[in-house]
């Protein structure tokens, strides 16, 4: 589990999220830019639940055209995505490419051994890289270099690709994502809130209020 840090002199409520997410799902990366504003008011806690949304794409990765959409759905998509990045302050690339994310997402489990800094400069690089730079991140040798410059260490890259721990990681997680209905990226529990989607962050923030009144509430019945 990692957490969204940083530094205050003021204690914060605590807050607990699971996030179900794929770092090729643009939405996700909003999601995720939108989660982090939450760290003004609350000591987040996140407990990353990666899952391999397209695993039948190639190593090498495919066009966008591989999906099953519409030229008009999908130019609806990309409006909605840029208007929501324009939002966060970032530049999209187009979307051209979908890449194999299966590696990253080993990768990205074995990161977070290395501690929440360094998990969450190399949750935003794999994002940036992608969704900005336009880079593969099925690539192996792209994966390395993001995971080096945001300081993970050689051991734990080998890890993350020759230990079958995260494979079995990458299966709970799909198994965990049917048991609890989830049917799209990203999708996020809050307390016992469900928000599906690139939301708002006046929804996230909704649903930590209702998330830590119910916390409170429970402790006051149990006192």
């Amino acid at each position: 589990m990692a957490k969204i840090e940083k530094n205050t002199d003021q204690q914060k409520p605590q807050l607990r999220a699971t996030l179900f997410t794929d770092y090729i799902c643009p939405f996700c990366f909003i999601g995720d830019l939108r989660l982090q504003h939450l760290q003004d008011d609350y000591e987040v806690l996140v407990n990353f639940r990666f899952i391999e949304i397209h695993p039948d794409t190639p190593e090498q990765g495919a066009t966008v055209d591989s999906l099953d959409y519409s030229d008009e759905q999908w130019q609806g998509m990309m409006d909605g995505l840029v208007e929501m990045a324009q939002e966060e302050g970032i530049s999209l690339a187009p979307v051209r490419m979908l890449a194999n994310s299966h590696r990253a997402l080993l990768l990205a489990e074995a990161v977070k051994q290395e501690g929440r800094k360094i998990f969450y400069k190399f949750n935003q690089a794999l994002y940036r890289e992608y969704f900005i730079a336009g880079r593969n991140i099925g690539d192996i040798d792209v994966l390395n270099d993001i995971a080096r410059t945001t300081g993970v260490s050689d051991e734990v890259i080998a890890k993350a690709f020759n230990d079958k721990q995260y494979e079995k990681i990458l299966q709970m997680n799909m198994s965990m994502a049917v048991k609890a209905g989830v049917t799209a990226t990203p999708t996020f529990f809050i307390g016992q809130h469900r928000l599906t989607g690139a939301v708002s962050e006046s929804k996230l923030r909704q649903a930590a209020e209702a998330a830590i009144a119910d916390r409170r509430k429970k402790q006051e019945s149990s006192s």
